[in-house]
């Protein structure tokens, strides 16, 4: 049985992660990087070991360093949490060689379902539906067969890809191949891997997605459904359960559905089943993902479990506790994801030093964070800085506890977007329940900053400092003058924030 867990992480997840572990009477390692030295999860862990310096590719993504730092201690398992390693089919067999539990699944299942084509065929194979796609995309002929076979919009996607890297929605044929050589190049550099494939896009998308846990004994449970279509370049911003859209009737289907695809792969731990849901409540597998999620906390609240004490259990090779009879949804619940930017510059990271932190309290309100007074919030990684879950036993009680909970929130020394989600608070759209992934950019006008928006004379000192540079570039290289003009002016609205900075 695992007495000792390492958690292979930082932030705000590595310590929700090591509070479970306490309950459970486990003592937890951390591990760090030398910008980490100062932080919460460090201060929070039993114990702690450098792992490298301040780049995630020499410390967090840093394999060799890990397992090493797991002997040091002597933990039992390691914990990956979400991003870094949380995915990556090499770090799970890697621990299960050195003898230590991976609280996580299978190499196998994390390769299977994390090459997004090699997903929707064994999807399809499984009979859960998926939206109408290709495999991977050969050379620019095939995509633009495909794109005039079903026409557009359609959606180009890196194989490996996640968080919106290689991804580009493509509305106009003229648009399809630099999208697609964009696509590529974006993926190659996230990822190391260029391989993309196109689907057809749906209009007006819903993204929702399935709780699961699944044991070693063949045990298969969905906890219901999370509503994440409010996002920001692919991003999600804000997630509630249950879903505005959902009906009794299509949890049923969807959750079934859910559970084979989850047994189709021979899944063991927690994970997640997305779907893509159309406004005449059709729906298609997007991805699985294979860890802990972001949003998990409105599941915890409204169903009532401990996700992270359930992944443990199960590494444990204990069978599942619960069956899908006993699971209800109790309330609704709201999480607010907090970050460190700029939402008036295009919400560009804002690192640096909190002079001052209130955190917001109160009945139905949790605080997942990691950051205090004093702190310097590093450059190097992630700008999450915490998540604010409201629970309430209606969504209207639920969003009058965020809006209380947001007002309470005050960080000073680094910019934040609690006043951009505050403002969401009060859109219509989000109140009724009304909305889609194109929520933000549908609302504009009522969240973005006039400075986002634009206005003639920032956009006119935007365009003499870039033809100041091209002129110094021109008495340098002509040609690249001329290429760079010409590739910049023709889509100056896209990266009008680009020039800005």
């Amino acid at each position: 049985m695992i007495r000792k867990v390492l958690v292979a992480n930082r932030g705000e997840i590595a310590v929700r992660v090591m509070r479970s572990c306490r309950e459970l009477g486990l003592i937890t390692v951390g591990v760090y990087s030398e910008a980490d030295r100062k932080a919460m999860h460090i201060r929070y862990a039993d114990e702690a070991y450098l792992i490298g310096p301040a780049p995630s590719r020499e410390s967090y993504l840093n394999i060799d360093n890990i397992i090493e730092a797991a002997k040091k201690s002597g933990a039992d398992a390691i914990h990956p949490g979400y991003g870094f390693l949380s995915e990556n089919a090499a770090f799970s067999e890697r621990c299960k060689q050195e003898g230590i539990i991976f609280i996580g699944p299978s190499a196998h299942s994390i390769s299977t379902m994390g090459d997004k084509i090699t997903a929707r065929q064994t999807m399809t194979n499984a009979g859960v539906p998926v939206v109408p796609g290709t495999e991977k995309i050969r050379d620019e002929q095939q995509a633009l067969e495909f794109a005039h076979q079903v026409g557009v919009p359609i959606m180009i996607k890196a194989s490996a890809g996640g968080g919106g890297k290689g991804m580009r929605l493509v509305k106009d044929m003229d648009d399809l191949l630099p999208s697609f050589r964009t696509a590529k190049s974006e993926a190659l550099n996230a990822f190391g891997d260029d391989s993309v494939y196109i689907e057809k896009y749906i209009e007006s998308p819903h993204h929702i997605e399935f709780q699961i846990l699944a044991d070693r004994h063949g045990n298969v449970i969905h906890l219901f459904e999370r509503e994440c279509s409010i996002q920001r370049r692919h991003q999600k911003v804000i997630e509630e359960t249950p879903s505005p859209l959902m009906t009794p009737e299509l949890r049923e289907e969807m959750g079934k559905f859910a559970v084979a695809a989850t047994k189709a792969v021979n899944y063991e731990g927690a994970g997640t089943i997305e779907f893509i849901v159309s406004d005449s409540l059709e729906y298609y597998f997007l991805e699985m993902n294979t860890r802990l999620q972001v949003e998990h906390p409105v599941t915890e609240r409204v169903v009532g479990v401990d996700l992270v004490k359930e992944q443990i259990n199960i590494a444990n090779g204990l069978p599942l506790a619960m069956k899908q009879e006993d699971l209800k949804q109790t309330g609704h619940a709201i999480q607010c994801r907090i970050y460190a930017e700029d939402p008036d510059h295009n919400f560009i990271p804002h690192p640096g030093v909190v002079t001052h932190i209130t955190v917001p309290l109160g009945l139905g309100v949790r605080y997942d964070g990691y950051v205090y007074e004093g702190y310097e919030i590093p450059m190097h990684y992630d700008p999450l800085i915490s998540k604010l879950i409201s629970w309430g036993k209606t969504r209207a009680e639920s969003i009058a506890r965020m809006r209380r909970a947001l007002y309470e929130y005050k960080i000073t020394g680094v910019k934040t977007n609690i006043k951009f989600l505050e403002k969401i608070m009060d859109v219509p759209d989000f109140i009724e329940g009304r909305y889609n992934t194109h929520f933000i950019e549908n609302n504009s006008d009522r969240l973005l900053s006039p400075k986002l928006c634009g206005t003639e004379c920032e956009d006119m000192a935007i365009i003499a400092c870039f033809i100041d540079y091209l002129d110094k570039i021109e008495k340098v290289q002509p040609q690249k003058f001329t290429e760079e003009f010409a590739s910049t002016w023709k889509d100056f609205g896209r990266k009008r924030s680009v020039l800005r900075l």
